[in-house]
């Protein structure tokens, strides 16, 4: 059984909205930062947002920030992010991760150590 579980992803025109969910086992929800990072072809992976799931703590990438939402919903165990105003830029496959020893929660690759699959976003002009 995997932890960490994306779902959401699919092809849309600029301008139009998404909505991701990162489904996570009660382990690796509580009380830990779940982040979102995202990987187009021949590109680094990107971190984009992340929250901590106990005290509520968000903080987001330059290039997404007034464009995606991230939030939680701790009945479902569930990170979701949120999509607003797509752009072709914004294509790739999206990630979601834990990191279980920080507190203040970054968007900092090397911190997250468990990751889903992935779910594919894809953005045409």
């Amino acid at each position: 059984q995997e932890d960490l579980v994306e779902s959401g992803g699919g092809s849309v025109q600029a301008g139009r909205s998404l909505m991701l969910s990162c489904a996570a086992s009660d382990y690796t929800y509580r009380g830990n930062c779940i982040g979102w990072f995202r990987q187009a072809p021949g590109k680094e992976r990107e971190g984009i947002a992340s929250i901590h799931t106990g005290a509520g703590a968000t903080k987001y990438a330059d290039s997404v920030k007034g464009r995606f939402t991230i939030s939680r919903d701790t009945w479902k165990n569930t990170v979701l992010l949120q999509m607003n105003n797509l752009q072709p830029e914004d294509s790739g496959m999206y990630y979601c991760a834990v990191d279980r020893r920080s507190v203040r929660c970054s968007i900092s690759e090397h911190l997250y150590n468990a990751w889903g699959p992935g779910t594919q976003v894809t953005v045409s002009s």
